[in-house]
Protein backbone atom coordinates (compact mmCIF):
# COMPACT_ATOMS: atom_id res chain seq x y z
CA UNK A 1 0.00 0.00 0.00
CA UNK A 2 0.89 3.87 -0.49
CA UNK A 3 0.42 7.10 1.89
CA UNK A 4 -1.92 9.93 0.15
CA UNK A 5 0.60 11.03 -1.48
CA UNK A 6 1.37 7.57 -3.51
CA UNK A 7 4.78 6.92 -2.01
CA UNK A 8 5.73 3.64 -1.32
CA UNK A 9 5.21 2.26 2.59
CA UNK A 10 7.27 -0.26 2.99
CA UNK A 11 9.11 -1.48 6.42
CA UNK A 12 12.20 0.43 7.10
CA UNK A 13 14.92 -0.78 9.10
CA UNK A 14 14.10 1.52 12.38
CA UNK A 15 15.45 -0.65 15.51
CA UNK A 16 15.99 2.06 17.70
CA UNK A 17 15.33 1.02 21.51
CA UNK A 18 12.73 2.11 23.81
CA UNK A 19 13.93 5.06 25.83
CA UNK A 20 11.74 7.38 28.03
CA UNK A 21 10.64 10.92 27.62
CA UNK A 22 13.08 11.92 30.98
CA UNK A 23 16.11 11.18 29.57
CA UNK A 24 14.99 12.83 25.94
CA UNK A 25 13.91 16.00 27.93
CA UNK A 26 17.24 16.04 29.70
CA UNK A 27 19.10 18.66 27.99
CA UNK A 28 16.01 21.00 28.30
CA UNK A 29 14.78 20.01 31.70
CA UNK A 30 15.54 23.90 33.08
CA UNK A 31 13.64 25.17 29.86
CA UNK A 32 11.01 23.08 30.69
CA UNK A 33 10.68 24.06 33.92
CA UNK A 34 10.65 27.88 32.97
CA UNK A 35 8.06 27.11 29.94
CA UNK A 36 5.71 25.96 33.27
CA UNK A 37 6.07 29.49 34.78
CA UNK A 38 5.93 30.97 31.22
CA UNK A 39 2.34 29.11 30.67
CA UNK A 40 0.88 30.73 34.08
CA UNK A 41 2.16 34.01 33.44
CA UNK A 42 0.30 34.20 29.59
CA UNK A 43 -2.99 32.72 30.50
CA UNK A 44 -3.49 35.15 33.73
CA UNK A 45 -6.12 36.84 33.86
CA UNK A 46 -8.17 39.06 36.47
CA UNK A 47 -11.50 37.06 36.23
CA UNK A 48 -12.03 34.39 38.49
CA UNK A 49 -13.88 31.30 36.51
CA UNK A 50 -10.87 31.77 33.48
CA UNK A 51 -8.45 31.87 36.60
CA UNK A 52 -10.31 28.85 38.20
CA UNK A 53 -10.25 26.93 34.68
CA UNK A 54 -6.70 27.94 33.87
CA UNK A 55 -5.81 26.48 37.62
CA UNK A 56 -7.68 23.25 36.82
CA UNK A 57 -6.29 23.05 33.46
CA UNK A 58 -2.37 23.13 34.43
CA UNK A 59 -2.56 21.21 37.38
CA UNK A 60 -2.97 18.54 34.78
CA UNK A 61 -0.59 19.22 32.38
CA UNK A 62 0.83 16.73 30.44
CA UNK A 63 4.31 15.18 29.12
CA UNK A 64 5.10 18.55 27.39
CA UNK A 65 5.94 16.72 24.44
CA UNK A 66 5.50 19.21 21.80
CA UNK A 67 7.31 21.75 24.02
CA UNK A 68 10.52 19.55 24.07
CA UNK A 69 10.53 19.26 20.51
CA UNK A 70 10.26 22.89 19.93
CA UNK A 71 13.14 23.51 22.39
CA UNK A 72 15.38 20.42 21.30
CA UNK A 73 14.79 22.25 17.73
CA UNK A 74 15.62 25.74 19.10
CA UNK A 75 19.28 23.96 19.79
CA UNK A 76 20.47 22.55 16.80
CA UNK A 77 23.25 23.91 16.07
CA UNK A 78 22.69 27.25 18.03
CA UNK A 79 22.82 28.84 21.05
CA UNK A 80 19.74 28.78 23.01
CA UNK A 81 17.93 32.16 24.00
CA UNK A 82 14.59 33.15 26.01
CA UNK A 83 12.83 33.55 23.06
CA UNK A 84 12.38 29.43 22.78
CA UNK A 85 10.69 29.26 25.74
CA UNK A 86 8.21 31.07 25.36
CA UNK A 87 7.24 30.07 21.78
CA UNK A 88 7.64 26.27 23.62
CA UNK A 89 4.60 27.73 26.28
CA UNK A 90 2.48 29.49 22.98
CA UNK A 91 2.84 25.90 21.51
CA UNK A 92 1.60 24.17 24.66
CA UNK A 93 -1.03 26.54 25.17
CA UNK A 94 -2.52 25.93 21.64
CA UNK A 95 -2.74 21.97 22.22
CA UNK A 96 -4.21 22.01 25.58
CA UNK A 97 -6.82 24.60 23.44
CA UNK A 98 -7.37 21.79 20.87
CA UNK A 99 -7.93 19.25 23.64
CA UNK A 100 -10.08 21.32 25.58
CA UNK A 101 -12.09 22.11 22.00
CA UNK A 102 -11.83 17.98 21.34
CA UNK A 103 -13.70 16.95 25.15
CA UNK A 104 -16.60 19.31 24.30
CA UNK A 105 -17.24 17.81 20.86
CA UNK A 106 -16.47 14.05 21.93
CA UNK A 107 -18.77 14.82 25.28
CA UNK A 108 -15.65 12.94 26.97
CA UNK A 109 -15.83 13.32 30.82
CA UNK A 110 -11.78 11.88 31.26
CA UNK A 111 -8.51 13.49 30.55
CA UNK A 112 -5.34 12.08 31.33
CA UNK A 113 -7.61 10.73 34.37
CA UNK A 114 -9.23 13.93 35.49
CA UNK A 115 -12.29 15.62 34.89
CA UNK A 116 -12.55 17.63 31.11
CA UNK A 117 -13.30 20.91 31.52
CA UNK A 118 -16.53 20.30 29.79
CA UNK A 119 -17.37 17.86 32.81
CA UNK A 120 -17.03 19.74 35.45
CA UNK A 121 -18.48 23.14 34.12
CA UNK A 122 -19.99 23.23 30.53
CA UNK A 123 -19.89 22.46 27.16
CA UNK A 124 -19.82 26.72 26.56
CA UNK A 125 -17.38 27.36 29.11
CA UNK A 126 -14.71 24.48 27.51
CA UNK A 127 -15.45 26.16 24.42
CA UNK A 128 -14.77 29.68 25.52
CA UNK A 129 -11.84 28.54 27.04
CA UNK A 130 -10.52 27.09 24.18
CA UNK A 131 -10.75 29.73 22.33
CA UNK A 132 -8.75 31.83 25.17
CA UNK A 133 -6.19 29.67 25.73
CA UNK A 134 -5.92 30.07 21.87
CA UNK A 135 -5.84 33.48 21.79
CA UNK A 136 -3.95 34.39 24.76
CA UNK A 137 -1.34 32.83 22.32
CA UNK A 138 -1.66 34.41 19.32
CA UNK A 139 -1.10 37.61 21.54
CA UNK A 140 1.62 36.53 22.60
CA UNK A 141 3.28 36.39 19.52
CA UNK A 142 1.93 39.30 17.71
CA UNK A 143 3.02 41.30 20.77
CA UNK A 144 6.68 40.54 20.46
CA UNK A 145 6.69 40.75 16.78
CA UNK A 146 7.16 36.91 15.78
CA UNK A 147 4.84 37.16 12.81
CA UNK A 148 6.98 34.51 10.92
CA UNK A 149 6.07 32.21 13.75
CA UNK A 150 2.44 33.34 14.37
CA UNK A 151 1.76 32.57 10.53
CA UNK A 152 3.59 28.93 11.27
CA UNK A 153 1.15 28.37 14.08
CA UNK A 154 -2.06 30.04 12.52
CA UNK A 155 -0.98 27.54 9.75
CA UNK A 156 -1.16 24.22 11.94
CA UNK A 157 -4.26 25.73 13.78
CA UNK A 158 -6.15 25.88 10.12
CA UNK A 159 -5.36 22.57 9.86
CA UNK A 160 -6.49 21.09 12.69
CA UNK A 161 -9.34 22.76 12.53
CA UNK A 162 -9.84 21.73 8.95
CA UNK A 163 -9.03 17.93 10.18
CA UNK A 164 -11.60 18.45 13.08
CA UNK A 165 -14.54 19.13 10.27
CA UNK A 166 -13.20 16.06 8.18
CA UNK A 167 -13.94 13.87 11.01
CA UNK A 168 -17.23 15.39 11.95
CA UNK A 169 -18.57 15.07 8.29
CA UNK A 170 -17.28 11.67 7.88
CA UNK A 171 -20.57 10.03 8.43
CA UNK A 172 -19.69 6.51 6.98
CA UNK A 173 -16.72 5.07 9.17
CA UNK A 174 -16.50 2.74 6.73
CA UNK A 175 -15.93 4.55 3.94
CA UNK A 176 -13.05 6.10 5.57
CA UNK A 177 -9.73 5.05 3.24
CA UNK A 178 -6.56 5.11 3.83
CA UNK A 179 -5.75 8.05 2.17
CA UNK A 180 -8.69 9.74 4.45
CA UNK A 181 -6.99 8.42 7.39
CA UNK A 182 -3.36 9.67 6.46
CA UNK A 183 -5.04 13.17 5.64
CA UNK A 184 -6.66 13.13 8.90
CA UNK A 185 -3.77 12.59 11.20
CA UNK A 186 -1.42 14.88 9.32
CA UNK A 187 -3.98 18.28 10.29
CA UNK A 188 -5.03 16.89 13.61
CA UNK A 189 -1.05 15.41 14.58
CA UNK A 190 1.66 16.04 12.58
CA UNK A 191 0.70 19.54 11.91
CA UNK A 192 1.41 20.87 15.45
CA UNK A 193 4.33 18.24 15.84
CA UNK A 194 5.87 20.18 12.60
CA UNK A 195 5.13 23.77 13.89
CA UNK A 196 6.64 23.31 17.06
CA UNK A 197 9.83 22.12 15.21
CA UNK A 198 9.76 24.76 12.69
CA UNK A 199 9.24 27.70 15.13
CA UNK A 200 12.15 25.90 16.96
CA UNK A 201 14.16 26.62 14.27
CA UNK A 202 12.97 30.17 13.84
CA UNK A 203 14.10 30.72 17.77
CA UNK A 204 17.72 29.00 17.02
CA UNK A 205 19.01 28.36 13.64
CA UNK A 206 16.27 29.05 10.70
CA UNK A 207 18.59 27.51 8.18
CA UNK A 208 17.46 24.47 9.57
CA UNK A 209 13.65 24.91 9.70
CA UNK A 210 12.70 22.79 6.69
CA UNK A 211 14.50 20.14 7.63
CA UNK A 212 12.75 20.28 11.41
CA UNK A 213 9.22 20.37 9.93
CA UNK A 214 9.73 17.72 7.71
CA UNK A 215 10.99 15.81 10.87
CA UNK A 216 8.27 16.95 12.90
CA UNK A 217 5.68 15.60 10.24
CA UNK A 218 6.89 12.17 10.03
CA UNK A 219 7.41 12.01 13.65
CA UNK A 220 3.47 13.32 14.32
CA UNK A 221 2.64 10.63 11.54
CA UNK A 222 4.25 8.28 13.30
CA UNK A 223 3.21 9.24 17.10
CA UNK A 224 0.04 9.21 15.91
CA UNK A 225 -0.28 5.56 14.40
CA UNK A 226 1.38 4.19 17.38
CA UNK A 227 -1.35 6.08 19.76
CA UNK A 228 -4.28 4.21 17.46
CA UNK A 229 -2.40 0.87 17.64
CA UNK A 230 -2.20 1.26 21.46
CA UNK A 231 -6.10 1.54 21.25
CA UNK A 232 -6.07 -2.47 20.24
CA UNK A 233 -3.07 -3.60 21.92
CA UNK A 234 -2.62 -1.19 25.44
CA UNK A 235 -4.50 -2.41 28.27
CA UNK A 236 -6.45 -0.88 30.69
CA UNK A 237 -4.53 -1.03 34.47
CA UNK A 238 -7.87 -2.38 36.22
CA UNK A 239 -9.28 -4.84 33.36
CA UNK A 240 -5.77 -5.76 31.58
CA UNK A 241 -8.03 -5.51 28.84
CA UNK A 242 -7.45 -3.66 25.38
CA UNK A 243 -9.06 -0.10 25.77
CA UNK A 244 -11.15 0.00 22.43
CA UNK A 245 -11.99 3.60 22.57
CA UNK A 246 -11.83 4.45 19.23
CA UNK A 247 -14.28 1.27 18.39
CA UNK A 248 -16.89 2.62 21.05
CA UNK A 249 -16.92 5.78 19.49
CA UNK A 250 -16.81 4.23 15.67
CA UNK A 251 -13.48 5.45 15.02
CA UNK A 252 -11.67 3.69 12.09
CA UNK A 253 -7.83 4.11 12.14
CA UNK A 254 -5.21 2.28 10.53
CA UNK A 255 -5.40 -0.56 12.18
CA UNK A 256 -8.83 -1.63 10.86
CA UNK A 257 -8.06 -0.14 7.90
CA UNK A 258 -5.48 -2.23 7.52
CA UNK A 259 -7.44 -5.37 8.06
CA UNK A 260 -10.45 -4.09 6.08
CA UNK A 261 -8.47 -5.10 2.80
CA UNK A 262 -7.82 -8.27 4.22
CA UNK A 263 -11.08 -9.27 5.47
CA UNK A 264 -13.34 -11.96 4.57
CA UNK A 265 -17.05 -11.08 3.33
CA UNK A 266 -18.42 -12.66 6.53
CA UNK A 267 -15.94 -11.02 8.65
CA UNK A 268 -16.52 -7.63 6.86
CA UNK A 269 -20.59 -7.80 7.17
CA UNK A 270 -19.35 -8.14 11.14
CA UNK A 271 -17.17 -5.44 10.96
CA UNK A 272 -20.69 -3.44 9.43
CA UNK A 273 -22.52 -4.86 12.08
CA UNK A 274 -20.52 -3.65 14.79
CA UNK A 275 -20.74 0.21 13.77
CA UNK A 276 -24.45 0.15 14.08
CA UNK A 277 -24.47 -0.67 17.63
CA UNK A 278 -25.31 1.84 20.10
CA UNK A 279 -23.45 0.70 23.12
CA UNK A 280 -21.15 -2.25 21.59
CA UNK A 281 -20.07 -4.63 24.59
CA UNK A 282 -16.70 -4.96 25.51
CA UNK A 283 -17.32 -8.79 24.04
CA UNK A 284 -17.83 -7.04 20.67
CA UNK A 285 -15.27 -4.83 20.88
CA UNK A 286 -13.17 -7.79 21.61
CA UNK A 287 -14.16 -9.80 18.74
CA UNK A 288 -13.41 -7.00 16.23
CA UNK A 289 -9.91 -6.53 18.02
CA UNK A 290 -9.48 -10.18 17.18
CA UNK A 291 -10.51 -9.58 13.88
CA UNK A 292 -8.38 -6.65 13.23
CA UNK A 293 -5.14 -9.00 14.49
CA UNK A 294 -5.73 -11.93 12.88
CA UNK A 295 -6.52 -10.58 9.68
CA UNK A 296 -2.53 -8.33 9.77
CA UNK A 297 -4.30 -4.54 10.84
CA UNK A 298 -2.08 -4.93 13.62
CA UNK A 299 1.32 -5.41 12.16
CA UNK A 300 0.39 -3.46 8.69
CA UNK A 301 0.02 -0.20 10.96
CA UNK A 302 3.50 -1.25 12.92
CA UNK A 303 5.00 -0.86 9.97
CA UNK A 304 3.75 2.35 8.53
CA UNK A 305 4.49 3.53 12.04
CA UNK A 306 8.09 2.98 11.50
CA UNK A 307 8.49 4.09 8.17
CA UNK A 308 7.37 7.56 9.07
CA UNK A 309 9.48 7.03 11.83
CA UNK A 310 12.44 5.98 9.72
CA UNK A 311 11.57 9.25 7.41
CA UNK A 312 11.74 11.25 10.67
CA UNK A 313 14.94 9.66 11.32
CA UNK A 314 16.52 10.57 7.72
CA UNK A 315 15.15 14.20 8.23
CA UNK A 316 17.79 14.83 10.76
CA UNK A 317 20.91 13.59 8.50
CA UNK A 318 22.18 16.89 7.84
CA UNK A 319 21.77 18.38 11.21
CA UNK A 320 25.23 16.82 13.04
CA UNK A 321 25.81 14.23 15.98
CA UNK A 322 25.33 17.30 19.25
CA UNK A 323 22.94 16.49 22.39
CA UNK A 324 19.77 18.13 20.68
CA UNK A 325 19.90 16.21 17.40
CA UNK A 326 20.05 12.87 19.72
CA UNK A 327 17.64 13.51 21.93
CA UNK A 328 15.37 14.33 18.34
CA UNK A 329 16.13 11.38 17.19
CA UNK A 330 15.29 9.15 20.85
CA UNK A 331 12.42 11.29 20.64
CA UNK A 332 11.63 9.34 17.56
CA UNK A 333 11.98 5.55 18.90
CA UNK A 334 9.84 7.31 22.35
CA UNK A 335 6.88 7.91 19.85
CA UNK A 336 6.70 4.50 18.62
CA UNK A 337 7.71 2.64 21.25
CA UNK A 338 5.79 4.28 24.12
CA UNK A 339 3.01 2.70 25.90
CA UNK A 340 0.89 5.74 26.54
Amino acid sequence: MADATGQDLRPPAFTEPTVDLASIQGPVREDLDRVAAELRRIVLSDFHMIEEVNDHLLFMQGKLFRPTLLLLSSRVDATPGALAVTLAAVVELVHLATLVHDDAVDHSVLRRGLPTVNALWTHQVAIIMGDYLYSRGVTELAERGQLEALAVLARAANEMSVGEMRQLTSYDALDFTEEDYYRLIAAKTASLMSASCEMGALAGNPRHREALASYGHNLGMAFQIADDLLDYTGTEATTGKPTGHDLRERKVTLPLVGALAAASEAEEQEIRSFFTRVDPSDAEIARIIEIVAQRGGLDYARRQAETYAQRAVDALAGLGDGGPVEALREAVAYAVRRQR
